[in-house]
C-alpha cells in the first residue's frame, strides 16, 4: 500500500500534541474525569510519551502526545512517529502542533508505516493520520514513497538484488511515470567506451551495465548518478568478513537517487531528469581486475589501480564523463563510497561536496525543512597532488590514509568537468532503530535536494 494520509475525517480520534510546560494548562482547559485521567495515569508530556484516554464508555477519546521541551527535540527527529507505531488502528488528527513542525512530523507518521517483510511478516504501524492544515499533501507522500522505495532496495539482499534486478527495478520506476530507459550491458560497455564499469564488473556472473532513464521534455537538465555496486567483496584486494557483512548496501547511491527521482517525477516537477547507473558486482575470479593495473576512463585519463577495493569512483567516473557530455545544468552523484565519511560524520549526517556557496546554502536551508541532515566538506584543492601517482593520471586509492573521503570526491571531480556539480558521500544505512527510522537501508540526502530544487535550478 503506498505510504498515504486518511482522508479527512470529523471523526478522527484527536492527538493532542503537548510540550511538558504546557501540560498543566492543557488539564485546566478539560473537563474533570480527563484532567484526572491524565493525573492519575502520571503523564508528564516527556517527548515521545503516549496517554490514551477513554471516554465514559471506554472508547477511546483522545490521545495525549508528549512533546517534551526544545532541547530534547534537537536529539532526534520524527518524534511523532513512535507514538504513530504505538497507537492502535483507525484514523487519526494531530492536535496543537505548532505549524512549522507539520511536514515533518506528518512525514515521520507516514514512515512509521515502513517494514521490510519481503523475507518474513513484520509489524508495521497501522494507525493512519488526516492531513494537518497547511502540509503540502503530494510532497510529503511523495517524500515517504521514495524514502521507501530506496529503503527496500538497500534492504534486499544481493542475491535478489544483483544487477538484473537493479536494472528491473529501474525500468518497473521507467514504466511507472513514462520514461525512457536504455541499458549498455557486458562487453558492449567496451564498445559504447565504458571501460572502468566494464573493468569493475566483469568477474561476476551477472553482466555488468550501464543504466540510462529520461524523463520530462521541458525545463533544466538534472542529471543524478548513483553507484550501483550490487555487491562489494573488495575484489582481489579482498575485504574481512566483518567489512564485507553490509555489502548489500554498497548501491545505496543507486537506490537513494531512484528514491529521489520517484519524487520527482510523482511531483511533475519541470525538469528534465535523467538517472545513470553503473550497476555491477564487485567479484573475485580469474578475470578480476588487479592493482597494479592502469586502466584508460572514458575521459581518456588513465587510472592506476592501487586497491581493488575502491572500485566505486571507478564505475562512477565512466557515468559522470557522460553525463557531462550532455551539458546538464546540475549533476549530482550519490554513493556509499568512503568509510572516512563514516568516521568523519557518523551514519546519520550526510556529507556532500559542491564549489558553489550558493548551491551550498539553498541546500543546508532545505535539509531544516525536511528534518535530512546534510554537511558540506571541502573540495581541498591542495589535495589534488595526493590522487597524482606520477605513472598515471590519476589513482584509485592514494596511501596514507589521509582525507580519504575528499580525494575520492576529488577523484570523481576530474570526470564531472565543467558541470555544475555536487557529490553525497552517504552510509545509506540505520545501524540502531530510530523513530521512522528501523534498522536498516535508508535514504539520505534526498529530501533535501528534492526540496533546494526550486532554488538551485529557478523552477
Amino acid at each position: 500500500m503506498p505510504p498515504n494520509f486518511a482522508s479527512p475525517d470529523s471523526n478522527a480520534i484527536p492527538v493532542h500534541v503537548i510540550e511538558a510546560n504546557a501540560l498543566k494548562s492543557w488539564c485546566d482547559g478539560q473537563e474533570d474525569r480527563v484532567a484526572a485521567w491524565v493525573k492519575s495515569a502520571g503523564f508528564k508530556a516527556g517527548l515521545g510519551a503516549m496517554l490514551m484516554i477513554p471516554d465514559e464508555d471506554g472508547a477511546l477519546l483522545m490521545v495525549l502526545a508528549g512533546y517534551g521541551d526544545a532541547h530534547a527535540r534537537q536529539r532526534g527527529r520524527f518524534h511523532l512517529a513512535q507514538v504513530a507505531a504505538a497507537l492502535p488502528e483507525g484514523t487519526y488528527s494531530l492536535e496543537g502542533l505548532d505549524a512549522t513542525l507539520r511536514a515533518e512530523e506528518a512525514l515521520g507518521w507516514l514512515l512509521a508505516g515502513y517494514a521490510f517483510d519481503r523475507y518474513a511478516e513484520q509489524s508495521r504501524a497501522t494507525a493512519r493520520l488526516t492531513p494537518p492544515e497547511g502540509v503540502d499533501i503530494a510532497r510529503v507522500e511523495a517524500m515517504a514513497a521514495g524514502e521507501m522505495l530506496t529503503r527496500d532496495l538497500i534492504n534486499t539482499p544481493a542475491e535478489d538484488m544483483g544487477p538484473n534486478a537493479l536494472e528491473a527495478a529501474c525500468r518497473d520506476l521507467a514504466q511507472a511515470h513514462g520514461a525512457d530507459i536504455a541499458v549498455t550491458a557486458g562487453d558492449d560497455l567496451m564498445t559504447e567506451n565504458f571501460p572502468l564499469i566494464h573493468t569493475v564488473g566483469r568477474a561476476s556472473d551477472e553482466a555488468p551495465r550501464l543504466i540510462d532513464m529520461s524523463w520530462g521534455d521541458e525545463g533544466p537538465r538534472l542529471t543524478l548518478v548513483g553507484k550501483g555496486v550490487c555487491f562489494d567483496t573488495g575484489g582481489l584486494n579482498l575485504k574481512p568478513g566483518s567489512s564485507m557483512g553490509l555489502m548489500k548496501k554498497d548501491m545505496g547511491g543507486a537506490a537513494t537517487v531512484l528514491g529521489l527521482a520517484q519524487m520527482i517525477m510523482a511531483l511533475g516537477l519541470k525538469l528534465r531528469l535523467r538517472v545513470l547507473i553503473p550497476a555491477v558486482e564487485n567479484a573475485v575470479a580469474g578475470n578480476a581486475f588487479r592493482p597494479g593495473d592502469i586502466f584508460t576512463s572514458r575521459k581518456g585519463l588513465s587510472v592506476e589501480i592501487n586497491n581493488t577495493d575502491a572500485e566505486g569512483r571507478l564505475v562512477l567516473a565512466d557515468a559522470l564523463s557522460l553525463g557531462e557530455e550532455d551539458a546538464p545544468d546540475l549533476m549530482v552523484s550519490m554513493a556509499t563510497l568512503t568509510g572516512a565519511a563514516r568516521v568523519a560524520l557518523g551514519p546519520d549526517i550526510a556529507p556532500y561536496y559542491t564549489d558553489a556557496d550558493a548551491d551550498a546554502a539553498a541546500l543546508e536551508q532545505a535539509s531544516r525543512a525536511v528534518a535530512d541532515p546534510v554537511w558540506r566538506l571541502p573540495f581541498h584543492a591542495p589535495y589534488e597532488a595526493m590522487i597524482e601517482p606520477g605513472i598515471a593520471d590519476l589513482d584509485n586509492a592514494p596511501k596514507g590514509g589521509f582525507a580519504g573521503s575528499i580525494t575520492a570526491a576529488l577523484f570523481l571531480r576530474r570526470f564531472a568537468g565543467e558541470a555544475r556539480y555536487m557529490h553525497f558521500d552517504i552510509y545509506g544505512w540505520t545501524p540502531s532503530a530510530a523513530p521512522a527510522r528501523p534498522k536498516g537501508g535508508v535514504g539520505m540526502g534526498a529530501r533535501a535536494l528534492l526540496m533546494a530544487l526550486p532554488g538551485l535550478l529557478n523552477l
